[in-house]
């Protein structure tokens, strides 16, 4: 399977040769202690939950990094669709191999399928509008490029990367070079002089802020912040955020962000806003329940 263009195949090795030394140690005491080193055996991974799977790809190189004897096939690829009962690998190798890489295997595929899962409801729910679906920095330190890999699977967007793939100035930015018109002459600035290919995005909580980025003419990309709110009838009030498109007028990109749930997000998409981005498809992740079951083999 093909990576995401920012995941390699070094960094994906790097990051689960990691994760398997920090499980195993100097070994497997229980496994060396009760299982041969010439049983062989067969695992099959299945669902026990409907939702999305993803991370097949990195849970089979954890398996081959236990052994690389091991073999895996995918019944279901990436990205798709799994019911309880479903199997979504099967593995098979030196029994040894499969019960050291399984807790990672699943750890890994369970974390990306409820990323996944969580992305892949959030886009639907917005439709027919369809807005970008946008992740945060929001993820589990370590682990970003994994947690963005499961995103895209889920038919969701990338957001930047980190601090250095886009000039996106906050509010404690704008507090600390003295308003917006003064955090956007510094973008702009600090992007002529470095002849860096950069977006600048700048973060706006209010129509005033709004009227002055607009005014200034330089963001690429407009952020709206907290700018719908869900009342406690269930109603989702989107006029500020209406008032805030309006001043735009599809001047510049925009994205909404702040009380992003899939409650809120089909009110929010209906204004007609570029993209919505929630940091709860990935800093608050439900696993999607998987579970592996092991059958020896004579051998």
């Amino acid at each position: 399977m093909r990576l995401p263009p920012y995941l390699s195949d070094d960094h994906l090795h790097t990051v689960l040769q990691r994760a398997l030394s920090e499980d195993v140690g100097n070994g497997d005491v229980t496994t060396r202690a009760t299982v041969s080193p010439d049983q062989t055996a067969t695992g099959s991974i299945t669902a026990k939950a409907s939702g999305i799977v993803a991370g097949l790809e990195a849970a089979a190189r954890v398996f081959r990094l236990a052994d690389d004897r091991v073999s895996v096939s995918h019944p279901v690829p990436d990205g798709a669709s799994v019911a309880p009962g479903d199997a979504v690998a099967i593995v098979r190798g030196p029994a040894r191999a499969l019960l050291i890489a399984e807790r990672l295997a699943l750890n890994v595929l369970q974390r990306m399928s409820g990323i996944a899962t969580a992305t892949r409801r959030m886009v639907d729910a917005v439709q027919p509008h369809d807005p970008a679906i946008l992740d945060t920095r929001k993820t589990a330190p370590g682990l970003r490029r994994l947690d963005k890999w499961a995103v895209r699977l889920g038919g969701g967007h990338n957001h930047r990367l980190g601090l250095y793939d886009l000039i996106l100035i906050k509010d404690n930015h704008i507090a600390a070079a003295g308003g917006v018109a003064n955090a956007l002459d510094a973008a702009v600035a600090y992007r002529d002089t470095h002849d860096a290919a950069l977006d600048i995005e700048i973060e706006t909580r209010t129509l005033e802020e709004v009227r002055a980025a607009c005014a200034h003419g330089s963001p690429d990309i407009l952020l709206l912040d907290n700018m719908a709110a869900l009342h406690p009838d269930g109603t989702v009030d989107t006029s500020r955020l209406a008032a805030a498109l309006d001043l735009i007028d599809g001047r510049h990109r925009t994205e909404a962000s702040g009380n992003v749930t899939l409650e809120t997000a089909p009110a929010i998409a209906a204004t007609g806003v570029d993209a919505i981005s929630s940091g709860a498809l990935t800093h608050s992740v439900t696993a999607l329940d998987l579970s592996m079951h092991i059958d020896m083999q004579d051998r």
